[in-house]
């Protein structure tokens, strides 16, 4: 049986990577399941798991979740160690699923582990893409694609000669307000942010795909995993959500892969290690859709795009403090302190900053990436409080 351990077990993919597991008999043994602050839900995951370690980030939960499963086989694990130990657990494949840039430590550490790791936390590529990189050849493990995109490039580019490859088309759905007005944009709220027209995903990678940045995080993923520069990856909203990817030849052939609007197909396809397996999904049927509509971003409503598309140019630490100053503005749409379009507004005056002081050009090593990650978090809460 393959051993996994689940980093961010209560979220929507590790909760669909659970429900994956119990629909194969006898295939997986689920050793570590960690979470954050929704203890009954890692209780009760880890309990029909049959999991023997498990792990809250939040220290003041830890009480709760060891007398919930008090009597039970279980070793209950607390705060940022705890994650990280069980994270090191001896494993052969680790979903690596903790939003933000904390779960760049788990998955560096499962990796370290020798374990292979699919990657649903792209914040790790992003923040520290060649670490990553290079931990997984060193270990000898591999790291394998969970976002859509991602997992969708790596099936349309298998088994084609690199050299004949000229650019990679990407699709993003467009969010909660693809048919919103720039002056619409300026009012909606966090509640109107967290409802996605087609994918089932938390509040914060939902309020991502609105403003795109998620997809400015998944171009700069894009260029780590594939290793491709800027001119190579382009964006076309796709209101659909069928089509999740394109690799474009130079003999002018396209591949696109297609898939329903479900992130089980991408977990399922690294869950047995890119290789298929049958889902119980509902079959796409085009007769029925009969239109699949693309066009090219508005720039204007969407900033982000172009902000993710610089960190790509400029590279050393520019991915890090990217994320790490999308992840402060985040949190002041999300209290209210900041407008939706405020949030670029931000980025992009924190970027420039550091830009400018050249903090940027560092060597990418897992302290200077640490280091920018704090500055860059500071920076953007005096441009909040000036915004």
């Amino acid at each position: 049986m393959k051993k996994i351990s689940i980093l961010g077990a209560t979220g929507s993919i590790g909760q669909n990577t659970l429900d994956l597991i119990k629909s194969t008999k006898d295939e997986f043994e689920v050793v570590a399941l960690t979470g954050s602050q929704n203890i009954k839900l890692l209780a009760q995951s880890a309990i029909d798991s049959n999991a023997k370690i498990v792990a809250t980030s939040d220290e003041s939960k830890f009480n709760e979740l060891k007398e919930i499963l008090s009597g039970r086989n279980i070793k209950v694990l607390g705060g940022k160690t705890g994650i990280l130990e069980a994270s090191s657990v001896k494993v052969d494949w680790v979903m690596s699923a903790i939003v933000g840039s904390a779960g760049l430590l788990p998955g560096l550490t499962a990796m370290q582990a020798g374990a292979n790791v699919a990657l649903a936390n792209k914040e790790s590529m992003v923040a520290a893409g060649s670490i990553m990189k290079k931990v997984s050849q060193e270990r000898g493990v591999k790291l394998l694609p969970v976002d859509s995109e991602h997992s969708a490039v790596s099936q349309v580019i298998r088994g084609e000669d690199r050299e004949t490859l000229e650019k990679i088309i990407i699709t993003a759905s467009g969010g909660a307000f693809r048919n919103r007005s720039i002056e619409e944009l300026e009012k909606v709220t966090p509640y109107e942010a967290s409802k996605h027209p087609n994918w089932d995903m938390g509040q914060r990678i939902t309020i991502d795909s609105a403003s795109l940045f998620n997809k400015a995080l998944e171009i700069i993923e894009a260029k780590e995993f594939f290793n491709l520069n800027h001119s190579e990856i382009n964006v076309l909203i796709h209101p659909q959500s069928i089509v999740h990817a394109i690799a474009c030849f130079h003999d002018q052939g396209m591949k696109a892969h297609l898939g329903p609007a479900d992130m089980k197909h991408a977990i399922a396809y690294a869950l047995h290690e890119e290789k298929r397996f049958r889902l119980p999904l509902k079959e796409i049927n085009l007769s029925e859709i009969g239109t699949l509509n693309f066009y090219e971003p508005d720039v204007t409503k969407y900033p982000a795009l172009e902000l993710g598309f610089n960190v790509i140019r400029h590279g050393g630490l520019a991915g890090a403090a990217f994320n790490a100053a999308k992840e402060e503005a985040l949190d002041n749409f999300l209290n209210l302190k900041l407008s939706f379009l405020g949030m670029s507004d931000v980025v992009s005056a924190t970027m420039d900053e550091l830009t400018a002081s050249n903090k940027l050009d560092q060597v990418v090593e897992l302290e200077a990436v640490m280091e920018i990650d704090l500055l860059a978090r500071s920076v953007a809460k005096q441009h909040v409080e000036k915004y």
